[in-house]
């Protein structure tokens, strides 16, 4: 005979389950925190290597520069990904890493149609199937902040009040 679930399980599940997340998101917050010390760091060479471009710029240092500093906008990008938890910035992490690879690799012609075509492919799901309300808002609840108030699913007042507040609105109860 199966027993009955116990409300203080399901407590205990729903409190472990909340700790996990809230776990995560600190350890996301802290890597995005490290990346960022590393892109500030990989800032320095690149400061460093600008006056012996424009006297000595040859291919490989050129090629080099453009690789490190397209590196750099991609590991922004991944930040910001990270931050906003929408899928427009995970499209425009995708877009960029490609674009890298198209800019900096040099490949087959097959293997740069194939880029080109992703990329592509990136701006018509942007432009045709992209679901403005499905990861609209951050994971507190409140809106994502590269939304306008109609991308956003909820009332424009709505929008500018959770958008302003430092907690999520909560619902006025009304009285049975």
């Amino acid at each position: 005979m199966e027993h009955p679930s116990h409300p203080v399980e399901s407590h205990w599940r729903t409190s472990l389950r909340n700790r996990i997340i809230q776990a995560s998101s600190l350890l996301e917050v802290l890597l995005s925190g490290l990346v960022l010390i590393g892109l500030l760091l990989s800032v320095v060479p690149l400061i460093r290597w600008m006056p012996g471009l424009l006297f000595d710029g040859n291919e490989a240092e050129i090629r080099t520069f453009l690789e490190r500093s397209l590196d750099i906008v991609i590991g922004i990008e991944f930040i910001k990904m990270l931050a906003k938890h929408s899928p427009g910035s995970s499209l425009e992490v995708l877009l960029y890493a490609i674009a890298r690879h198209l800019v900096v690799g040099h490949d087959s012609a097959v293997e740069n149609l194939l880029s080109v075509g992703a990329i592509a492919l990136i701006f018509i799901v942007r432009k045709f199937f992209f679901v403005p309300a499905f990861g609209a808002h951050l994971p507190d609840g409140h809106p994502a902040p590269d939304l306008t108030p109609a991308q956003s699913g909820i009332p424009a007042d709505w929008f500018r009040r959770r958008h302003s507040e430092a907690k999520p609105e909560e619902e006025p109860e009304t009285e049975a």
